[in-house]
């Protein structure tokens, strides 16, 4: 009786002894994972690199979302304006920066589609160096006309071009933006001739088609709305597939005379390649939720774009498809900003 105590002793005491270690091992468990749990993202101050000075509709766009971005992720969102370099100077400060979600860059066209074939040595390749998030924003142009203009639908713009080849002029803001391109998307898909004049800025150029100096120029609707109405310019066409919501009757170019014409000064957020498919995802989730709701829509309205969302994957062939198209213009057309 006496050893079979003492066997019975030890044995649970063996045994209690097991439970305890068991138990301190999920609690050393338990409060080494607890800082892992803890860090996940975001644990810091996130920053929006626009590739625009102030004002402007990217500038609007990031400050519509900032605020509701930072409540949802629970940490400060800064706003950093990069102007440069037509946009690709805050691409270049994303491409290099850390890949963790903490450096994000609200671009347009410009910074993921079209600089890397327009400028030399822009410093990152826009597919290669940057993780897509989503979709943040569509904006049309609007094709005008002076009214003293012949034409008076764009099959009768393209036909008077066609009969006086590389007499019909048009302004732009200077070699190489968007209403540069969207004016030699149009010649090579009508097959016709215009000539450029490129102004330093789109006032200027606005200025002289108003004043009959140039013939015609693709502008944002909010600045062409005012001037049609009081008929200082006559309007033909949007640029995007679809019809704007800023000039519901106006047709597309494609409606009206040019199948598959477009040109979508499209917005979207990109963080740095390499970045963890978590935080991409969290970070699409948030931004697509923001973006759906009704103040935002209207703010970016507000603005003359359009909200616009997707996943990362639908934006990485946006991306794609867009880098491609205008590389191809730009070869084929020979366009420089030199």
């Amino acid at each position: 009786m006496h050893w079979f105590g003492s066997h019975t002793f030890f044995r649970n005491h063996h045994t209690t002894t097991g439970l305890c270690c068991a138990g301190a091992l999920t609690l050393i468990t338990l409060f080494f994972s607890q800082p892992v749990q803890s860090q996940a993202f975001p644990t810091k101050p996130l920053r929006i690199l626009i590739g625009a000075a102030p004002g402007g509709g990217l500038d609007a766009t990031a400050r519509a979302i900032h605020e509701k971005l930072s409540a949802s992720l629970g940490q400060p969102v800064v706003i950093d304006n990069r102007p440069g370099a037509a946009g690709s100077l805050a691409g270049e400060i994303l491409a290099k920066a850390p890949p963790d979600g903490y450096t994000l860059c609200l671009g347009a066209i410009g910074t993921f589609a079209v600089n890397y074939s327009l400028y030399k040595n822009i410093g990152y390749h826009p597919l290669k160096d940057l993780a897509p998030i989503t979709m943040m924003a569509e904006a049309t142009n609007v094709l005008v006309l002076h009214p003293g203009v012949s034409a008076n639908s764009v099959k009768e713009l393209i036909a008077l071009a066609r009969a006086q080849p590389r007499r019909v002029t048009y302004g732009s803001g200077g070699a190489g933006n968007a209403p540069h391109l969207a004016a030699a998307l149009l010649e090579s898909m009508a097959k016709i001739e215009l000539v450029h004049v490129p102004y330093k800025g789109a006032a200027p150029a606005m200025l002289d088609v108003m004043g009959g100096r140039v013939a015609m120029i693709f502008t944002a609707p909010p600045a062409a709305v005012p001037h049609l109405k009081t008929g200082r310019l006559k309007a033909l066409a949007v640029t995007t597939l679809k019809r704007s919501a800023f000039l519901p009757e106006l047709p597309t170019l494609s409606e009206a005379g040019v199948p598959g014409y477009e040109v979508n000064n499209w917005y979207a957020m990109a963080a740095t390649t390499g970045t963890p498919s978590s935080t991409v995802t969290r970070l699409n989730k948030e931004l697509v939720a923001i973006l759906a709701s009704p103040e935002v829509k209207q703010a970016l309205f507000n603005q003359g774009v359009e909200a616009a969302s997707s996943t990362p994957d639908a934006l990485a062939r946006h991306m794609k498809n867009e880098f491609e198209k205008w590389a191809a213009l730009i070869t084929k057309a020979k366009i420089t900003t030199e």
